[in-house]
């Protein structure tokens, strides 16, 4: 048993949003769903909670209302191993209203904000060269999706 779990508020489209999750990642799946009764904000059997797993990470999903937004005070560091695999993420998660953002954030459509990180990136910026590990770092600050080609050429000067 996960003794975290990261608890995802949700303006009434959880379901949506979570089943948008667990298509793009492996080994991800929904636990288990809880509904409105009679006497709840939403109409009876609008889902109210849904635990879940992204690549084996237990999330809940709550649909509370319209109080409280998602913002880039909290965002899911995801360390992608391939460029191919940074493409698909950076593309899916903008499907249908996502939002570009610098240094490879992105927010989805549903204002979850990501980071589609490729591995090589600590990598290349904790060399222990300075001037490398410099050139690595002003070409991130450029790019918007990263580029792992761009990060290798910069750190070859």
């Amino acid at each position: 048993m996960q003794k975290i779990i990261p608890n995802l508020w949700f303006n009434f489209n959880a379901e949506e949003a979570v089943n948008f999750y667990v298509s793009l990642f492996d080994n991800s799946k929904i636990l288990s769903v809880s509904r409105y009764g009679e006497h709840g904000p939403a109409p009876a059997g609008t889902v109210l909670t849904m635990k879940f797993t992204l690549d084996g990470q237990e999330f809940l999903a709550i649909n509370g209302g319209p109080e409280f937004r998602f913002t880039e005070a909290v965002s899911f560091l995801v360390n992608c191993t391939s460029q191919e695999e940074v493409d698909r993420l950076w593309s899916k998660l903008l499907e249908a209203g996502g939002e570009e953002q610098a240094c490879g954030w992105l927010k989805d459509r549903f204002g979850l904000s990501w980071q589609i990180i490729p591995t090589v990136l600590g990598e290349l910026m904790s060399d222990p060269d300075p001037q490398k590990a410099g050139r690595v770092t002003m070409a991130m600050l450029q790019m918007k999706k990263i580029d792992i080609a761009g990060l290798h050429a910069a750190y070859d000067g």
